[in-house]
């Protein structure tokens, strides 16, 4: 398998693990090497970790809870602790093995502690390997804004292993495959017509590296979202407005996969609505997003709360809501202005 190796960051396959150990956990490049992760990895994922890395008592452990609602400022808080409490210093590094929640706030905490610390990332979830984990976005949520502080600092290395997928439910998966499903829509037409049709019990390394290309081949171009990155919010406006409702407003969990299908599914309404894709796209889209994510249940009297959550979107811009919208399947315009009554009518569209 090829190894991504650009001026950002290195990415490498599960094989790899030799030069994780030989170089960046070797006891003369590092002071000291710190794990940090959730109760979820501590459980599946650390003894594995451990077996390939031959890092038993050589590592520092700080341990958090799991969950989309554990990624905020109080926790980052008593990362920041520990690793004050562990005498951490800027020759130190912290290896983040875990999900997205992990991979966004581990890198946030790493960046600004010490004004820099170098870290890793071991994304052990499908949606950190194909997205978290890439690219350079660190953030926490604040005030139950998704992703609300933060900042762009790549990760020494991430190291993609198949091998933890194993631990992961169904739903886990195919919270990962929801932004597989999005590369396709919004970039390469070839990937969405391979996935459409295909079983998904196995996620095989061919699907997960043409994913990471996909995502790759989008920040090179545009590392800091200034223009064409913006392409992979495809879903999220919509989408992560729905996240946030359902942990902030229902204190209930819809994954983020299962949130961002969602969002795809209204957003390509809303496109079909501005005459932007044909009718026959967006049913293609509802069809298979709809059986795989199954329709969820949200008050006609709470869409207000989930607009709160857009008006607050990171791509808005003079209080307008701006989204990332399909043109043609494989292919996605950005910074389209849609008005506010469109969006409550592709809520409802999807809910009724």
């Amino acid at each position: 398998m090829k190894i991504l190796n650009k001026p950002y960051y290195g990415i490498y396959f599960g094989k790899y693990y030799k030069l994780l150990k030989n170089i960046f956990l070797n006891k003369n490049f590092f002071s000291k090497k710190i794990l940090l992760l959730d109760i979820n990895t501590k459980k599946y994922c650390l003894h594995y970790f451990l077996s390939k890395t031959n890092l038993f008592n050589k590592y520092y452990l700080i341990n958090i809870f799991s969950g989309e609602e554990e990624k905020n400022i109080y926790t980052c808080k008593k990362i920041w602790k520990k690793l004050i409490k562990l005498n951490a210093d800027r020759n130190s590094i912290v290896i983040n093995l875990g999900g997205g929640v992990i991979t966004d706030m581990g890198g946030f905490a790493c960046s600004v502690f010490k004004r820099g610390l170098n870290f890793i990332n071991i994304p052990t979830t499908l949606l950190s390997m194909i997205d978290a984990s890439i690219g350079g976005k660190t953030a926490i949520n604040f005030f139950s804004l998704k992703n609300e502080i933060g900042l762009f600092n790549d990760s020494k290395i991430i190291l993609i292993d198949k091998n933890y997928l194993k631990t992961l439910s169904e739903d886990e998966i195919k919270s990962g495959l929801s932004e597989i499903l999005k590369y396709g829509l919004i970039y390469d037409i070839n990937l969405w017509n391979l996935l459409k049709i295909r079983v998904f019990s196995k996620i095989k390394y061919e699907i997960i590296y043409k994913s990471i290309i996909r995502k790759y081949n989008i920040i090179e171009k545009d590392y800091k979202e200034k223009g064409l990155r913006k392409i992979l919010n495809f879903g999220h406006t919509i989408g992560h407005a729905i996240e946030s409702y359902f942990i902030y407003n229902l204190n209930k969990r819809l994954s983020h996969g299962h949130s961002i299908a969602i969002g795809m599914i209204c957003e390509s309404w809303i496109s079909y609505k501005m005459k932007i894709i044909k009718k026959t796209e967006f049913e293609e889209i509802y069809n298979v997003l709809s059986i795989l994510y199954k329709k969820i249940k949200i008050y006609n009297s709470d869409i207000y709360k989930i607009l709160y959550f857009m008006k607050h979107d990171k791509k808005n811009k003079n209080k307008k809501i701006k989204f990332s919208l399909i043109k043609e399947i494989g292919y996605c315009l950005y910074n389209i202005e849609v008005d506010y009554e469109l969006i409550k009518e592709s809520i409802k569209n999807y809910l009724f």
